[in-house]
C-alpha cells in the first residue's frame, strides 16, 4: 500500500513513542541524552541572561564549576549541596579523573554518568567510595568491565542500577552484583555477552520491580530465573531475536506483571498462550512477533490492558473479535496487519481508546463509521490505508484529536477541508497526500499545529502564505514541493518557534538563506537538492544560527 511521494518506515522498532513520545535508545557516538542536556542547559542560559535571577545557590555551584581545580575534596559539605555540585559538574561535561576525587566519601545517592565519555574502571573505587548512600547509579555506554563492577558490592543499598551498551560486562559481572537484593531496577540493554547461565545472578534479585534486557541476544533459556521474582512489574525482552515460545513459559507465574516488552522475537501464538493468567498487564507489546489469529483468544481476558502493540503481525478481523471486551484499552496498534472495514466495528466499544495506529491496512472510508463514536481518541494514523476524501468526514466529529496522519496519495484538498472541525490537532502529517495551494485555505482552522508535513509536490509559494501565521509550529516539512523558491523562506521567517525545517528538493539558494536568520531556535535544517552550497550553510550556522545541530547539506 502506500504510493508515489509517501514514505513507509522501513525502521525496525519505535513503538515506545507511541506511549512516552520519544525512543529511549542511546549510542556511544553522537548521544541524544547530551543533546538534550545541551537543550535544556541552553534554554536555562538564556533564561537567566533574559532577567530570570538565579539562586545563591545556583550562583555558588557555578562558581564552583568554573574553579573546580581549586578544590580537593568536598567530603565536608552536607551530601544535598555535594550532590548538586557533581550533577552540575557532570551536566556541563566538567567531571574528570581528577576532578571526580573530590567527591570521595561524599555520600552521593546519585551517579548518573550514562554516555558520559571516559568513565572507566579507574573511577569505580571513588564511585563505590559512596557506600551504603548510593542509591543509583547509570554507566550507559561506558568501558565500565566485570572488574570494576565488583567494587559496588558493598553499596548495599542500590535500588536502580543501568549498564545499557556496556559491552564488557559479561555474567561474571552478574555475579558480582548478585548481593545487591535492594535493587527495584536493573536494566542491561544490548548486551551480548549475558547468557541465560549468567542470568542465574538474577534470582536473587528479590525486590526487582523493573528488568530491561532489549536487545540482549543470549538469553534464551534465562528467563526461567525469574521466576522467584514476584515483585516484578516490568520486563523489557523487545529485539531479542533468541527469545521463543519456551522462554514464555517461565513468565505465565509473574502474576504482578504489568508492561511486558517481547516485540521482535521468535514467539509465536504458542509462547502467547501462557500470557493469558497475566491479567495484571496495562502494557503488551507483541510487534513483529510471528503471531496469526488463533493466539489472540489469549488477550480476551487481560481485561486491565490499556496499551496492545499488535503491529506488524500475520493478524486478520478474526482477531479483534476478541480485544471487544478490552474496554480499558487506550492505545492499540495494528500497523501493517490485515486488518479491513469489518474488522473497526469490534472497536466501536472501547470509549477510552486515545491512540489508534492503522497505517498500511487494509482499512477504507467504509470502517471509519465504526470509529466516529470514539470521542477520546487523540491520534490516529491512516497512512498508506485506502481511506478517501469522503471517508474523512465521519473523522470530523473527533474534536479531541490531537495528532492525524493522512499520508496517502488519495487524500486531496477535499479531504482536508472535510476536517476543518479538528481546531485542536497540534500534529497533522500530509507528506505524501495531494494538496495544492488552494487546500492551504483550510490551515487557518488548525492554529495550534505544531508539526505539519506536506510533501505531496503540488505547493508554490502562494500555498506557504497560508503557513505563515501558523506561529505554534516547531516543526515544518515542505520537501519535494519543487516549485518553492526563496520566497518561501521569506514568508516563513516569523516562524520563530520552529526547530527543524525541511524544505529540501525545492528552488531554494543561497540568496534565500538570509530569510532564515530570524529562527534562533532552529536546530535541524535540510536543504538537500538544493542550489545552496555547504559553505554558505555553514556560514548561515556560524554566525546566525548557533543551535543548528543538524545540517544538511553539510
Amino acid at each position: 500500500m502506500g504510493g508515489v511521494c509517501s514514505r513507509k518506515r522501513d525502521q525496525q522498532v519505535n513503538e515506545e513513542s507511541i506511549r512516552r513520545g520519544t525512543s529511549g535508545r542511546y549510542s556511544k557516538s553522537g548521544s541524544s541524552k547530551w543533546l538534550g542536556t545541551l537543550f535544556l542547559r541552553s534554554s536555562v542560559d538564556i533564561q537567566q541572561r533574559g532577567g530570570k535571577c538565579p539562586s545563591l545557590m545556583e550562583l555558588c555551584i557555578h562558581k564552583i564549576r568554573e574553579n573546580i581545580n581549586n578544590y580537593n575534596t568536598f567530603s565536608m559539605l552536607p551530601r544535598d549541596i555535594s550532590q548538586q555540585i557533581f550533577n552540575e559538574l557532570v551536566s556541563f561535561h566538567c567531571l574528570t579523573d581528577v576532578s571526580l576525587e573530590s567527591f570521595r566519601d561524599c555520600a552521593l545517592q546519585d551517579i548518573c554518568l550514562g554516555e558520559y565519555p571516559e568513565v572507566k574502571d579507574s573511577w569505580m573505587d571513588v564511585i563505590a567510595s559512596q557506600g551504603p548512600s548510593l542509591l543509583s547509579v547509570d554507566f550507559s555506554g561506558s568501558d565500565v568491565t566485570d572488574s570494576g563492577l565488583v567494587l559496588l558490592k558493598d553499596c548495599k543499598n542500590l535500588q536502580a542500577l543501568t549498564l545499557n551498551y556496556c559491552d564488557e560486562i559479561s555474567d561474571h559481572g552478574l555475579e558480582h552484583i548478585r548481593g545487591l537484593t535492594n535493587l527495584t531496577a536493573l536494566s542491561l540493554k544490548k548486551n551480548s555477552a549475558i547468557t541465560a547461565e549468567g542470568m542465574s545472578a538474577f534470582a536473587n534479585l528479590v525486590n526487582l520491580v523493573k528488568l530491561d534486557l532489549e536487545r540482549c541476544l543470549g538469553i534464551h533459556g534465562g528467563l526461567v530465573h525469574l521466576k522467584g521474582l514476584t515483585k516484578l512489574e516490568s520486563l523489557n525482552i523487545r529485539c531479542c531475536n533468541c527469545i521463543t515460545d519456551a522462554d514464555m513459559m517461565p513468565l505465565s507465574g509473574l502474576t504482578n506483571l504489568k508492561e511486558l516488552q517481547i516485540s521482535c522475537s521468535k514467539v509465536t501464538d504458542a509462547g502467547v498462550a501462557y500470557l493469558k493468567e497475566l491479567v495484571a498487564l496495562s502494557y503488551l507489546n507483541l510487534n513483529r512477533c510471528n503471531l496469526f489469529d488463533d493466539g489472540c483468544e489469549n488477550f480476551s481476558g487481560l481485561e486491565n490492558l490499556k496499551v496492545l502493540n499488535l503491529g506488524f503481525n500475520n493478524i486478520t478481523d478474526a482477531c479483534l473479535v476478541h480485544l471487544k471486551g478490552l474496554k480499558n484499552l487506550e492505545s492499540l496498534n495494528l500497523d501493517s496487519c490485515k486488518i479491513g472495514d469489518e474488522g473497526l466495528a469490534n472497536l466501536a466499544g472501547l470509549l477510552h481508546l486515545r491512540i489508534l495506529e492503522l497505517s498500511d491496512t487494509e482499512v477504507g472510508s467504509n470502517g471509519l463509521r465504526h470509529l466516529s463514536g470514539l470521542v477520546n481518541l487523540e491520534s490516529i494514523n491512516l497512512s498508506f490505508t485506502v481511506v478517501t476524501d469522503n471517508g474523512l468526514r465521519k473523522l470530523s466529529g473527533l474534536t479531541s484529536l490531537k495528532s492525524l496522519n493522512l499520508d496517502a496519495r488519495q487524500i486531496t484538498d477535499t479531504g482536508l477541508a472535510a476536517l476543518t472541525n479538528l481546531t485542536g490537532l497540534t500534529h497533522l502529517d500530509l507528506f505524501g497526500a495531494r494538496i495544492t495551494d488552494f487546500g492551504t485555505n483550510c490551515l487557518r482552522y488548525f492554529k495550534n499545529l505544531r508539526s505539519l508535513e506536506i510533501c505531496g509536490g503540488g505547493l508554490t509559494d502562494v500555498g506557504v502564505k497560508n503557513i505563515k501565521d501558523l506561529t505554534s509550529l516547531a516543526l515544518l516539512n515542505l520537501s519535494q514541493n519543487c516549485n518553492l523558491t526563496d520566497k518561501t523562506l521569506e514568508l516563513i521567517s516569523g516562524l520563530t518557534a520552529l526547530v527543524s525545517l525541511n524544505v529540501s528538493n525545492s528552488r531554494i539558494t543561497n540568496a534565500g538563506l538570509q530569510h532564515l536568520r530570524p529562527l534562533k531556535n532552529l536546530r535541524s535544517l535540510s536543504l538537500e537538492s538544493c542550489k545552496v552550497t555547504a559553505s554558505e550553510m555553514k556560514k548561515l550556522q556560524t554566525i546566525f544560527l548557533p543551535n543548528l545541530i543538524s545540517v544538511r547539506p553539510e
